[in-house]
C-alpha cells in the first residue's frame, strides 16, 4: 500500500492485486510497532494528507520496553524520551491499512490471488490468475507475503523455515488504566524460560472512536512441545479453546496477568507460526523484483518486519521515479533497489534471530 500511493501520486500507471476478500479479512496480528526507519519511509513515501491521516488513528506514542519475570520483578527497561507527536509508535494493523488505502479504490483490487507469472519476449511481464485472467506491465513487485507464490517462481530454492515457535494472539478490551504502569507506556515482556514468554502491548488510539475500543494485544509465545498440542490440533482449535490454553499455560504466573487473560476478548484469539528466511542470493534485476516479507521473512521479535518492507518501499519508489524520470533504465532501477534491499533485509532477520535468542534464555 505504500509503495501503491508512491508511485500512484507520482504518476505512475500501478495496480495492485490482493488475495484478501476484503481489507479486515485476515488474521495476522493486532498492534505493529512503528521505528524511525518506518517512520522515515512513511514520511518520503505519503502525501502529508495520509500521513496525517495515519497519525490522527494511530495509538498514543509509547516510551517503554519492559521485561519482566513471571512474578512480575521487573529485570529490564529501556525508556525512549521525548518521542515527537509526529512520529508514529503504536498502530493498530487494520487501522494502519485503511489509513494506506485511503485514495487507492480504483488502485486496489481484493480477491485477487495470483497464481504465476511470465516474463514477456518484449521484456515486459504477464501476470496470471487462477481464473485464467491476467495483466501485462513493467514491472512485477511480489509483495505477497511469507507464501510468496511469486517468490517461489522467481527464487525456487529460497527457503522460509519454522523458527521453533508458535505465537497465539489475542486482545483485551482497555476501560481502565492498566497496572503496572509499565504496561501503560510501551511494549512488555514476560520471560518464563526457554521455551516459552509473552508480550504485551498497548493501543489506546489518538482518536477516540467506538469503532475501535482501546486495547492491549496480548500474545502467548511458546514452542509446540511446551503448549502440548500438535500444529494439527492447535491450527484446528478455536478462538475461545486458544484463549483457554493461553489462560492455562499462564496459569501459575503473577495473578495481574492471569487477570488480563481472564478480562480477554474470547473471540479475538488465533496461532500463528513464527518463520524466518534462510540466506538469499543476489539474483540477476529483472522485471520481477520482491518486496517485504516475500523476500525476508523473520520472526517479530525485533519488531522489524513491518519497518523492513516500509524501507524497502521507499527505496524502490524512490528508484522507478528515477527510471520513469529517465535517469535510468526500469532494470538499473530495479538492480540498485536490490543492492540495498538485500543486506537490510539478511541485517534485519538475523537481528530478529539474535533478539529471539536474548528473549528465550533460562
Amino acid at each position: 500500500m505504500t509503495l501503491a500511493q508512491t508511485l500512484h501520486h507520482g504518476g505512475i500507471d500501478v495496480a495492485v492485486y490482493e488475495q484478501d476478500p476484503t481489507p479486515r479479512t485476515r488474521n495476522q496480528g493486532y498492534r505493529i510497532h512503528i521505528d524511525p526507519t518506518g517512520n522515515a519511509a512513511l514520511a518520503d513515501c505519503l502525501t502529508p494528507q495520509v500521513l496525517d491521516l495515519l497519525r490522527r488513528t494511530s495509538g498514543r506514542n509509547g516510551d517503554l520496553v519492559t521485561t519482566f519475570t513471571t512474578d512480575l520483578q521487573r529485570v529490564f527497561a529501556q525508556e525512549f524520551p521525548d518521542i515527537p507527536d509526529a512520529q508514529l509508535t503504536a498502530v493498530d494493523r487494520n487501522t494502519f491499512r485503511q489509513g494506506l488505502l485511503n485514495g487507492l479504490d480504483e488502485i486496489v483490487e481484493f480477491g485477487r490471488s495470483v497464481s504465476g507469472y511470465q516474463v514477456l519476449d518484449t521484456g515486459r511481464v504477464r501476470v496470471e490468475f487462477p481464473d485464467g485472467s491476467s495483466d501485462e506491465g513493467d514491472l512485477l513487485i511480489g509483495a505477497d507475503g511469507v507464501g510468496s507464490t511469486i517468490r517461489r517462481q522467481l527464487l525456487p530454492d529460497a527457503a522460509v523455515d519454522d523458527f521453533g515457535l508458535r505465537c497465539i494472539y489475542g486482545r483485551t478490551t482497555l476501560t481502565s488504566p492498566l497496572s503496572p504502569e509499565e504496561f501503560e507506556r510501551g511494549l512488555c515482556w514476560i520471560s518464563a524460560d526457554s521455551t516459552c514468554g509473552a508480550g504485551f502491548g498497548t493501543v489506546r488510539f489518538r482518536t477516540p472512536s467506538e469503532e475501535r475500543p482501546d486495547y492491549l494485544m496480548v500474545t502467548l509465545v511458546a514452542t509446540p512441545h511446551r503448549l502440548g498440542v500438535t500444529d494439527e490440533v492447535l491450527f484446528g482449535m478455536s478462538s475461545q479453546q486458544l484463549w483457554k490454553l493461553s489462560a492455562d499455560t499462564i496459569a501459575d504466573w503473577h495473578p495481574v496477568i492471569g487477570d488480563v487473560y481472564a478480562r480477554s476478548d474470547t473471540d479475538t484469539f488465533f496461532p500463528i507460526t513464527f518463520r524466518i528466511s534462510g540466506r538469499i542470493p543476489t539474483w540477476e534485476p529483472g522485471p520481477v523484483t520482491l518486496l517485504g516479507d516475500a523476500i525476508h521473512t523473520m520472526p517479530p521479535t525485533a519488531g522489524a518486519g513491518a519497518n523492513t518492507a516500509l524501507a524497502d518501499a521507499a527505496t524502490l519508489a524512490g528508484e522507478i521515479l528515477s527510471a520513469a524520470r529517465g535517469e535510468k533504465t526500469l532494470t538499473e532501477a530495479v538492480a540498485a533497489y536490490q543492492a540495498v534491499m538485500l543486506p537490510r533485509g539478511r541485517q534485519a532477520v538475523d537481528n530478529s534471530r539474535h533478539m529471539a535468542a536474548r528473549m528465550f534464555t533460562d
